[in-house]
């Protein structure tokens, strides 16, 4: 048998290429001997020794078929620089060592079969070589599964973790306050998305609010919406509002993004300690809608005066307007992001958009998020297309 150099013809794709590591050319011509007698006989690469067989491993090679007596390593040791030669090929063990309990080290060791070379004829070799390919495959395809669960289950961790956590007093509704979020991201067996919320009260009783939507749905939007709302949330406990957030915030956005196409758009909403005043920037964001006068009898509206100016992103040197609302005793506001109106109402062409989310509210009575949601994802078929985020903060006077 003469040793064949890397540049040979490759084998036809449902033919087997096997590396034989076998230092005694006699046993060598008997492998090939009882291969060549199978309906489809493989490709043979020979190498006499552990050094010579690193030169003629190539990815083309589906099964090395390696003795256990070699010029440059021998037993089990033998075996095991083959497995870290090749760790992702079937490794067969063919020797003339009789010794069951060395079989069962070698298999132990990351073999996939330990054949006796007096004890083989033509089918059995054939078939444990088959064998030993379909075994190697089936171990890396189950690695790949765990390795991709685990993966999966980080990821789903470090998002949760990522995920806001409202920072409020402990009992927020004692004092009338109002408040829910709910979350969806569009992208599939995610937690994180572009869309972005959170909520703080400052220890004067103020509540700020953010809600925001970077352009994109994949993970680096993702990261970049977690980069804003955690920066936004670090300056407003800082004492930071207003155009000198927002002025902030942009900065942010232009050092963090990818790519300087991507813009973000946002609502920011600050309500005095008493709960009956707010200040608002809709940054290109669509409207919150407003109540105004509670749930039974309330007047249901689009925040008016919008927007402050345009996205994060865009242009430079931008103010963006103050949007000042006298609220009232009883009152709720709802912020989203686009992903509430874009459903499409009865499967065809047009929108849920902002007049059909105030239709949706009143016929429902009141803003239940939801009820709402529920509603909108039965028009999705209940798969989303965008990434949702909504916020309904309000006040309630005690009954």
């Amino acid at each position: 048998m003469t040793a064949l150099s890397p540049g040979t013809p490759a084998a036809p794709q449902d033919m087997q290429t096997i590396l034989l590591i076998e230092d005694d050319a006699g046993d060598a011509f008997l492998v090939e001997e009882l291969l060549a007698g199978s309906a489809t006989p493989p490709k043979i690469i020979w190498a006499r020794s552990l050094a010579e067989s690193r030169d003629r491993l190539t990815d083309e090679v589906q099964c090395v078929v390696v003795d256990l007596s070699l010029p440059d390593a021998t037993g089990l040791e033998a075996l095991r620089q083959v497995i870290a030669m090749a760790p992702d090929t079937a490794v067969l063990v063919l020797t003339g060592l009789n010794d069951a309990h060395v079989g069962v080290e070698a298999v132990a060791a990351g073999a996939q079969d330990y054949l006796i070379k007096q004890d083989v004829d033509e089918r059995l070799l054939g078939r444990a070589i088959s064998y030993a390919i379909e075994r190697k495959r089936a171990d890396l395809a189950q690695r790949k599964l765990a390795d991709a669960q685990r993966l999966s289950h980080e990821n789903a961790r470090l998002e949760h973790g990522l995920l806001p956590v409202p920072m409020l007093k402990k009992e927020p509704a004692r004092d009338g306050l109002l408040h829910q979020a709910r979350y969806l991201p569009g992208r599939r067996q995610a937690l994180l998305a572009g869309d972005f919320w959170d909520t703080v009260q400052t220890p004067d009783g103020a509540v700020h609010v953010v809600i925001g939507d970077v352009c994109g749905h994949g993970p680096d939007e993702a990261a970049l919406g977690v980069a804003l709302r955690i920066a936004w949330r670090t300056l407003v406990l800082a004492g930071h509002t207003g155009n000198e957030l927002l002025t902030t915030l942009e900065a942010v956005l232009r050092n963090e993004r990818k790519s300087p196409e991507i813009f973000t758009t946002m609502c920011t909403v600050t309500v005095e300690p008493g709960l009956r005043h707010a200040s608002l920037h809709v940054v290109g964001h669509p409207a919150p809608l407003w109540v105004r006068g509670g749930v039974d009898g309330g007047v249901l509206d689009v925040v008016p005066d919008t927007p402050s100016g345009p996205p994060l992103g865009i242009f430079t040197d931008i103010e963006w307007s103050t949007i000042d609302l006298d609220l009232g005793d009883d009152w709720s506001m709802l912020l989203y992001t686009d992903g509430l109106i874009e459903a499409t109402v009865g499967g065809g062409p047009d929108l849920l958009g902002t007049e059909g989310l105030m239709r949706l509210i009143n016929e429902q009575g009141e803003i239940d998020l939801d009820r709402i949601i529920t509603s909108v994802r039965e028009m999705h078929r209940d798969a989303l297309s965008d990434d949702l985020a909504a916020v309904l903060v309000g006040r309630r006077p005690p009954r």
